[in-house]
């Protein structure tokens, strides 16, 4: 990831419908929710949700796939775990023990048994 690929997805994800928006969609992976849901769980209006969502997918962190009429959106983990690498590759300064408890506690998150987060 590209340093100017990793703020325009800080930037995204620095306001608070769009960061609210990213959470529900990663609890609710991998089914997705449509985009008209979505604004209605948020109580955003329409059109406003629809901008927030273009711009979580520009910034490489939703996916969207139409069926039928609906457009299901999903978080985007590729792009998440790009992201979260680019901030940790050069965690610790190469001593990989300071870094372990940092991955220990993210690792529960990503287990498919626990859905915790």
């Amino acid at each position: 990831m590209e340093k100017t690929d990793a703020i325009s997805a800080l930037a995204a994800l620095a306001q608070t419908t769009r960061l609210e928006t990213f959470r529900l969609l990663v609890r609710h992976e991998p089914e997705g929710i449509p985009a008209g849901e979505l604004a209605r769980m948020l109580d955003v209006p329409q059109n406003t949700m629809s901008a927030h969502l273009a711009t979580l997918s520009r910034a490489g962190l939703l996916k969207s796939e139409r069926q039928s009429r609906s457009i299901i959106y999903r978080a985007d983990l590729d792009g998440l775990r790009e992201l979260m690498l680019f901030l940790l590759k050069d965690c610790c300064g190469g001593t990989s023990e300071l870094c372990e408890p940092l991955i220990a506690e993210l690792t529960p998150c990503c287990v498919s048994e626990v859905r915790s987060c």
